[in-house]
């Protein structure tokens, strides 16, 4: 897929390094030249340019792009005018970055696809991981249901999937089991990576290491880990 990503923050660099990571094509734009460079090697295409400037703007391949990403977070003025410029121009998919509650009313009356919010989501995450020991990561589908990835409790290594009866006494789905391998970036930083085991199945044996990613209701989830003897907050 191809995206445009306006905006070299923390948040629109990690985004299109992620993107240019599982082959897709991202060109990522900062007004800051330094921001630029620094991306240049890491990200498809790095432009230093005006998002909200139309006349450079237009010579984007917009209709060629299949989502178009608002990262901007410090200047609510420039989200918001680099925004309209990209609904104007007839952004294929578009989703901006919400900073504050009348921002997100703003955005929506002219008529984004998606609207996110980077703080908020990413605190809601930590809020998981820090108060549940074997949390490991999560995605939420809605307020109650989740797909959450769990470091193994040691009570469960050795046992097999069907040995768990989760969907029976949980009604809980394990998907699949995954261990996450590490190595070096560019820059000479240690980063991981998921190794997926692919789906999960009743004869498969759980093993030291294993993340299992385990979709269903929050409260369920809850119930599963209390049930192998982890403290859940």
């Amino acid at each position: 897929m191809k995206y445009i990503i306006v905006g070299l923050g923390s948040f629109g660099s990690s985004l299109g390094v992620a993107l240019t990571s599982q082959g897709h094509e991202v060109i990522a734009i900062d007004s800051s030249m330094q921001k630029v460079e620094a991306y240049k090697e890491l990200i498809t295409h790095t432009i230093c340019m005006d998002a909200t400037d139309e006349y450079t703007v237009k010579g984007l391949p917009i209709v060629d792009t299949d989502i178009v990403v608002v990262a901007i977070g410090e200047d609510q003025g420039a989200n918001v005018m680099a925004t309209a410029l990209f609904k104007t121009l007839n952004a294929r998919h578009l989703i901006s970055r919400s900073i504050n509650p009348l921002h997100e009313k703003v955005l929506q009356a002219i008529g984004v696809d998606d609207i996110f919010h980077p703080e908020k989501e990413s605190a809601m995450r930590w809020s998981k991981r820090l108060s549940l020991r074997y949390f490991v990561d999560s995605y939420s589908l809605t307020d109650s249901f989740s797909i959450v990835e769990i470091g193994i409790p040691q009570a469960l290594v050795g046992k097999t999937v069907a040995e768990l009866k989760m969907d029976y006494k949980f009604n809980l789905k394990l998907l699949s089991t995954l261990r996450y391998e590490h190595y070096d970036d560019s820059f000479g930083r240690t980063q991981r990576k998921p190794n997926i085991q692919g789906l999960a199945t009743p004869e498969q044996v759980l093993q030291d290491n294993d993340v299992l990613v385990v979709y269903g209701d929050n409260k369920h989830i809850n119930q599963f880990l209390r049930s192998v003897g982890v403290k859940v907050h």
